[in-house]
């Protein structure tokens, strides 16, 4: 029975090459491992954020490999591992065979982890394997920020697959911020990042100017500076980020994420494309 629901839920997907496939099967999984997670304490310690959360329950239209999640407080004690359990155990009542490799390491502030399954391609009917070759191992990399920037907020949310559970996420606002961070201060180009700039700036959402700040003063180019950060900060600098990037790099990045019906929209990213998106901003 397990099987069979993880079969209907990939079914109704309706997906139309191998990678949309792969990609599928990997948000399934994650739907899974987040159900678990509600079924422990972890949300009493833990907030999910970045591009999974944004796609699971926000809407955002590109797929997205990781799970990021910053604690509620500062804990340098705290350990992957017991929750790790609990979401081996569920995943394997719905026919994944798990392999945890926990990656932490006590000097860091972030406590990583890699979920990988190579068996739910066997037991699975795939529509584009034979075409394709075997479904290729499912890798979610596992992470949390045990020394989070301050003044993040959250509310909560339900996933309703495999069954009912609570999660305690970042608000719209809170995750905007975050993004913005990445986009400042990240040393490569990701175009997944300047995608979801698109979608921050389709919504009209506020940012959280008190959590990037923190952010800010704790990691990249501003780190331990004084500064103001304001709408009017953020425009400046965004503009200026906005005219180093190479777009086509950027488009290579997020390809493979989204669907194929999407394509050529990505044919529009330009300097000009991205400095009008920007000046949507608003308080």
């Amino acid at each position: 029975m397990s099987i069979k629901m993880v079969q209907d839920r990939l079914d109704s997907y309706n997906c139309t090459s191998s990678i949309e496939e792969e990609h599928a099967v990997r948000e399934i999984t994650q739907e899974v491992a987040l159900a678990a997670l509600g079924r422990t304490d972890f949300f009493k310690h833990a907030v999910f954020q970045g591009g999974t959360c944004l796609r699971i329950f926000y809407g955002l239209n590109r797929f997205s490999e990781d799970m990021d999640f910053i604690l509620k407080k500062t804990n340098r004690n705290f350990t992957l591992q017991p929750h790790l359990q609990a979401v081996s155990d569920e995943l394997k009542a719905y026919g994944y065979n798990i392999e945890i490799a926990d990656r932490s390491r006590v000097d860091t502030t972030v406590r990583k982890a890699f979920l990988k399954d190579d068996s739910l391609g066997k037991v699975l009917q795939l529509q584009y394997a034979d075409r394709s070759g075997p479904l290729k191992k499912i890798r979610i990399k596992f992470e949390v920020d045990i020394n989070p920037p301050l003044d993040s907020r959250m509310e909560i949310k339900y996933v309703d697959f495999p069954f009912i559970s609570s999660v305690t996420l970042q608000d719209k606002p809170s995750l905007f911020a975050g993004k913005l961070h990445a986009l400042l201060c990240r040393e490569y180009v990701k175009g997944r990042d300047w995608y979801d700039l698109l979608w921050y700036t389709s919504q009209d959402i506020g940012i959280n100017y008190d959590f990037l700040s923190s952010a800010l003063r704790q990691q990249g180019p501003w780190k331990n500076e004084d500064i103001h950060v304001d709408l009017k900060w953020c425009l400046e600098h965004l503009e200026k980020k906005v005219s180093s990037v190479d777009w086509e790099a950027a488009r290579e990045d997020v390809q493979r994420f989204i669907k194929a019906a999407e394509q050529p929209s990505l044919e529009l990213w330009s300097r000009e494309l991205f400095l009008s998106q920007v000046k949507k901003i608003k308080e």
